[in-house]
């Protein structure tokens, strides 16, 4: 119900959804007039219902104006030249049949019974609940697949070694693979804390990894930085765009893969406002 009232706000209640449902409204409005007077001229004697002439002229007109304003769950643009496509859509990272990117702190914590340390309903301790109850394993994959980190004993709590921010593990994920990214810092307070060059630097280094071991296979990517994270100077929809500009300036090189995916969980969907992210997409 919140999903629905938040996209009849954005169809009806913003510049860029009233422009559309107008412009569209009175489009269709048009070629109904337009066809009702070619019938007239060909027709002797031209009748009218008035019950049809409502349904042609008010109703359909209406109606053709909200379908193409209202906001899509899914949005898509494929760049043509490089030959890959953006996606954007809600829904559960979990159920994307793909390739993932996980987002991590610079010490690579991985203890979930300390909600301090990692939150319980955060994408990262999700994923290690579906993908790696064993944290042992967990952590000697992510040892095996990063450089040997620096110390820092400051840090008291959980691991007290970092890795570079940008860093990017590489696990197995099912039949997929996990693109373990450190895009934030864990302080010694165990507040993390990310920065919007952080992010753009971490989704630098993250495109090169996806390049060497996706095999140009799809990639779902949630929208980092907006819970956790704390990257306050951002909403989502500026997060979104920075991912997809980040994306963009990184496939100019050289094709990164085939399909990258945005997911935005459902829970954050009134928080996007999806006709200006289609808007950006055309453009970007």
């Amino acid at each position: 119900m919140a999903i629905r009232a938040h996209a009849a706000r954005s169809a009806l209640g913003t510049r860029r959804g009233l422009t559309l449902f107008a412009g569209n409204a009175f489009a269709t409005f048009g070629v109904i007039g337009g066809s009702l007077q070619v019938y007239d001229v060909l027709t002797p004697q031209p009748s009218y219902q008035p019950l049809v002439m409502v349904l042609l002229l008010a109703v359909l007109p209406v109606t053709v104006g909200l379908v193409r304003a209202w906001p899509r769950r899914t949005l898509s643009r494929n760049l043509g030249r490089p030959d890959t496509t953006i996606t954007i859509t809600v829904g559960d990272l979990f159920d994307q049949d793909t390739h993932l990117v996980i987002g991590y702190t610079d010490t690579f914590d991985t203890d979930t019974t300390d909600t301090r340390i990692i939150h319980p309903t955060s994408v990262q301790a999700q994923f290690q609940r579906r993908y790696y109850a064993d944290l042992p394993a967990l952590d000697d994959a992510i040892a095996q697949a990063l450089p040997p980190p620096t110390p820092d004993p400051t840090k008291t709590i959980g691991k007290s070694a970092r890795h570079p921010v940008g860093a990017v593990a590489v696990l197995d994920a099912g039949p997929h693979r996990a693109f373990c990214l450190a895009y934030a810092r864990m302080g010694d307070d165990l507040v993390v804390r990310g920065t919007v060059d952080d992010i753009w630097t971490s989704l630098s280094t993250l495109w090169d990894a996806v390049y060497r071991h996706a095999h140009r296979q799809p990639v779902s990517i949630a929208v980092i930085g907006s819970d956790l994270a704390r990257v306050d100077s951002l909403d989502r929809a500026s997060l979104i765009r920075l991912i997809v500009l980040s994306y963009i300036a990184r496939s100019r090189t050289s094709v990164v893969t085939r399909e990258l995916r945005i997911v935005i969980h459902p829970s954050d969907a009134d928080k996007v406002d999806m006709l200006e992210l289609a808007a950006f997409l055309a453009t970007a």
